[in-house]
């Protein structure tokens, strides 16, 4: 049984799209939280505008995925596999294949971070890029929502 409480999600967020949390306490504070995904890659963001933003830079990037059996394409072979392995400071994207760290964002570099409402198993957040100022929205996919 976890040491550490946390409040529920329903305290957490203006509305509570689930009631418990995923992890423990200890396994976001102590370790981490790994899920696999692809990367779609990043753009620039010109006009910063929160979600809206996010949900933009998802619709541009999104690969539409091949549907029905035979139906794979060559381009998504192209697409790196990667573990965005996450903790209260941060996210990590590690190469899938040799587990060398490819990025590292800082929690407080992290704007804000959505699904594509088009594709719910497409989704991105956006960080500043200390030494530019500029900020990025970088794009994932995963296999399930």
């Amino acid at each position: 049984e976890s040491k550490l409480t946390l409040r529920p999600p329903s305290l957490a967020a203006p509305y509570a799209p689930v009631q418990n949390w995923q992890h423990q306490p200890e396994k976001l504070i102590f370790e981490s939280c790994g899920y696999e995904a692809n990367y779609l890659g990043s753009m620039l963001i010109k006009d910063l505008r929160g979600t809206e933003s996010t949900q933009d830079a998802c619709a541009k990037m999104r690969v539409r995925r091949p549907r029905g059996p035979g139906k794979s394409t060559e381009h998504m072979k192209k697409i790196p596999t990667i573990i965005l392995s996450i903790t209260y400071k941060g996210v990590k994207f590690i190469d899938a294949s040799n587990k060398n760290v490819i990025a590292e964002h800082e929690i407080r570099n992290i704007s804000c971070a959505a699904q594509d409402p088009e594709d719910l198993c497409t989704f991105a957040y956006i960080t500043k890029d200390l030494q530019t100022s500029h900020h990025y929205c970088h794009v994932f996919s995963t296999v399930d929502v």
